[in-house]
């Protein structure tokens, strides 16, 4: 709230055109230069500074006023502004080469490069440097908003010598408040002292925003002119970004008349707006050197960071609160109540998260209030105009009869309205009220005195002294971090009431639509699953040998399939990581040694069209290394690399070695037509397979378009798989003798049975019911068990707490890849994945 509006947004002080002054403090020097490296403006005291016989007249070459070695520092200075408004900064330049150092500044401004300098601290320099790390350090540690600033404007002091620093935060209505301050224990505190807006014109803003630091070295000390004052196409020499810009008298007068002598200004900038201030105030004339200002400057950057990170964790506290109300407003509200009966429960939220001494509610014409607020007709006389006058966003005031005069009826109770409008071209409405209460605000001096007539120059404040006013009839104000979850609450309200009302139909329709693509889309998929499925039994009938042999090798294929489609569904039908795939693929067949095949490269997402292809190839590779090739050998190894080429394709490449001696094919089955064609074939890539005496080798291209950007922190693959499972051929001792298998579907059951006999397990139970399961474990219960988890219209979850209870240990089975999370919940040792066969349970068993 600004408590002191003023009639007219631009003042004649604003309209001063600051950055035109034309004139420059006498502590430092001025040269402007144009495109031909001729002089074209210059400060009066240039000769006195740099020791000439006199100002050289304009046009005068840059040269014959700088050295050359200096002159080519500060061309390489300029060679690296790349962006408007920068400034580079070079110490200790001995400008004119008699061994007299300076310090400079140089920028760039409307075609001129601005060169400005200033004596260097020769001894002082390398004490100003070192404290950058101790003084960043101290700010590092303020765990507050409130502490950060008052260690800031202890440091700034310590630094600079100052009789005081504040730290300034301006309000929504740019009035500028004291929260810190350093200060000589002889000056009176300017603590909580607040600022009218006026105090710093429009102008003035702006300037800081882009030029953050100023210095005014002697307030009585006389402005050194520039020559000439207007450039050849009668426009002044632009002082926006220069450190020596001469001040107003309008300024001086004012600084004066607080008994200040001298100043140093830093602004605090968050996301491209004026935060604050850090404001340094002296007695008598002073000019820290340009080294330690630097670090000061520093220092203020490193405070912006430091501010912006506490109150970027202070924001996502607040959304987090937020989140937690929307969440219990939801789950209240879901029980069907209408949202005029739910008002006490709403109010009951909103107690400890809202700070409000009233409540009115307004939904479909029924009215409904709580604590301080109007009456029926009271609220309906201004109803109408909540949104016409407010606007449809939430609007916070503390005085609502500033904008609604009916609500000045009622004002002696509810004066201050945080208004949270629920629908369009409607008077639906839910009202937070505050009482009216008196406060006192104290002012650096008269706050009216900052004010002046229309045309006439402001004329500033003699006192300073802390002046109170007393502000009545408005309420508390609503703070920032109150409005926005208040936002927060009326789109949670509105999602209510549409949900209460005729879109829910709508909403209906629409869902059911988006569910008819769903299923259209999930018909397709199955589709194609099914028909490559078809397609992968009838090619691998040549290859078997025997039944067994048959459904093993089908049984391979579907489940690198199935794993594949397990990682493209948890991404939700996303890019996946190809490294784990090929880390599933080769686990199986790492024996002992943790180092038989190793992955190189970068790990990248393969598109779900690309994902499910390579991994028929990967599996292809392996089983056939598994069979003939180097894992086949105890001391055979493969090596996998993965690069980008220089078009951005993938280049998979295969390397085995210490396996048995490699001969070519005399006939390729349909595993080797996998493996060459169906990456050329599906992916327009590449493929090549040389079967060398040492051990294959193969080298694919995926093409660009299948990959995608990798994850945020994709890291170089150089370790090993994770540890491989034993050789399925061979049965543990540890087998379990009883296994209780719970499966609906009578065809993986069956199958799931064989597979355990198989592998030992001499007495396998089955049951496809709750019920039947139940009195296994009761009657006998087994030595291990798997179950589904879904089993038709029943949940296992009874059969799991039983097995608990016997102290049997059990895996479930399940067809959901994303559920691993409940069914340990449930207890379960492992979760097997549907589809899954022999080499799936016999890595299980061991864990009974």
């Amino acid at each position: 709230m600004n408590l002191h509006q003023r009639s007219d947004t631009l003042t004649e002080c604003d309209r001063e055109a600051i950055h035109h002054i034309a004139a420059v403090q006498s502590f430092g020097g001025l040269i402007a230069i144009d495109d031909g490296g001729c002089l074209a403006h210059a400060s009066a005291n240039i000769a006195a500074l740099l020791g000439l016989a006199a100002v050289p007249a304009t046009g005068t070459a840059v040269g014959q006023i700088i050295a050359p070695e200096a002159l080519a520092t500060l061309h390489q200075a300029l060679a690296h502004l790349d962006g408007a408004d920068m400034i580079e900064r070079r110490f200790g330049l001995d400008l004119t080469g008699r061994g007299q150092l300076f310090d400079c500044a140089v920028h760039k401004t409307g075609g001129l490069a601005i060169i400005e300098f200033e004596p260097h601290a020769r001894n002082d320099f390398a004490d100003h440097v070192s404290m950058i790390v101790p003084v960043i350090a101290q700010l590092e540690q303020a765990a507050t908003v409130s502490a950060l600033c008052d260690t800031a404007a202890r440091l700034v002091r310590q630094m600079t010598g100052y009789d005081r620093v504040m730290i300034y935060r301006f309000h929504p209505d740019e009035s500028g408040e004291v929260i810190a301050e350093d200060r000589d224990e002889s000056l009176e505190p300017f603590k909580g002292l607040r600022y009218p807006a006026a105090d710093i014109p429009q102008q003035a803003r702006e300037l800081f925003r882009r030029n953050r630091f100023r210095v005014i070295a002697d307030m009585d000390s006389e402005a050194v002119p520039i020559i000439p004052a207007i450039g050849p196409e009668n426009t002044p020499l632009d002082l926006s970004m220069s450190m020596l810009r001469s001040h107003s008298k309008m300024h001086l007068a004012y600084m004066r008349n607080m008994g200040v002598g001298a100043s140093l200004a830093i602004a605090i900038v968050r996301h491209d707006r004026l935060w604050g201030m850090i404001s340094c105030h002296h007695r008598a004339a002073r000019l820290p050197p340009y080294s330690l200002r630097t670090v000061a400057e520093l220092l203020s950057q490193t405070f912006s960071l430091m501010l912006d990170r506490l109150l970027v964790a202070q924001a996502e506290a607040l959304r987090e609160r937020a989140r937690q109300l929307d969440d219990r407003l939801l789950l209240q509200l879901a029980g069907g109540v209408t949202l005029a009966d739910s008002l006490p429960m709403i109010e009951e939220l909103m107690r400890g998260t809202i700070a409000h001494d009233g409540i009115s509610l307004f939904v479909d014409g029924e009215y409904r209030a709580s604590g301080e607020a109007p009456d029926d007709a009271e609220f309906r006389a201004i109803a109408p105009l909540l949104a016409s006058t407010l606007g449809g966003a939430t609007h916070a005031t503390t005085r609502l009869a500033d904008q609604i005069a009916d609500a000045g009826s009622f004002a002696h109770c509810a004066a201050g309205a945080l208004v949270l409008p629920l629908s369009r071209g409607t008077r639906d409405s839910l009202v937070l009220w505050r009482r009216p209460l008196d406060r006192v605000v104290t002012w650096a001096g008269d706050p009216a005195k900052a004010a002046a007539a229309p045309g006439e120059l402001l004329q500033p404040r003699a006192s300073f002294a802390a002046w109170t006013e007393t502000v009545r009839g408005h309420s508390a104000e609503w703070s920032a971090e109150e409005c926005e979850i208040a936002a927060r609450l009326r789109r949670t309200l509105i999602e209510v009431i549409l949900r209460m009302s005729e879109d829910l139909t709508r909403e209906r329709a629409r869902a059911a639509e988006q569910q008819d693509l769903l299923i259209a889309e999930l018909n397709h998929r199955v589709r194609n699953i099914l028909g490559l499925i078809r397609a992968l039994v009838a090619q691998s009938q040549a290859e078997a040998l025997s039944v067994p042999g048959f459904a093993a090798i089908i049984g391979g294929r579907i489940a690198a399939l199935a794993a594949a489609h397990d990682n493209i569904t948890a991404k939700k039908w996303g890019p996946a990581s190809l490294v784990r795939l090929i880390e599933a693929e080769l686990a199986p067949y790492g024996g002992a040694d943790r180092a038989r095949f190793r992955l190189t490269g970068e790990d990248v997402l393969i598109t779900p069209e690309a994902y499910t292809i390579l991994a028929l190839v990967i599996h292809e590779l392996a089983t056939n290394s598994a069979k003939y090739g180097s894992l086949s050998a105890r001391a055979g190894t493969v090596d996998v690399t993965l690069a980008r080429s220089a078009f951005g394709d993938l280049a998979l490449r295969w390397r085995e070695a210490g396996g048995p001696p490699v001969t070519a094919p005399t006939r390729h089955g349909f595993g080797s037509t996998i493996i060459t064609r169906t990456i050329p074939h599906d992916l327009q890539g590449e493929a090549d397979v040389r079967y060398r005496l040492a051990g294959v080798e193969a080298e694919f291209l995926v093409p660009a378009r299948y990959l995608a950007l990798p994850e945020a922190g994709a890291r170089r693959i150089t370790a090993p798989p994770p540890e491989p499972l034993r050789d399925p051929s061979t049965l543990p001792a540890e087998h379990p003798a009883r296994v209780l298998v719970v499966e609906d579907s009578i065809i993986i059951a069956l199958d799931t049975e064989q597979n355990l006999r198989r592998l030992g397990v001499a007495d396998v139970r089955l049951e496809s019911s709750v019920t039947g399961a139940l009195a296994v474990i009761a009657d006998d219960p087994p030595d291990f068990a798997i179950i589904d988890f879904n089993l038709g219209g029943e949940s296992s979850e009874p059969i799991a707490d039983a097995l608990r209870a016997a102290g049997v240990r059990f895996v479930l089975a399940t067809g959901y890849a994303e559920s691993a999370g409940s069914f340990e919940r449930l207890g379960a040792v492992a979760v097997l994945r549907k589809p899954y066969g022999m080499t799936e349970i016999e890595r299980l068993l061991p864990r009974a």
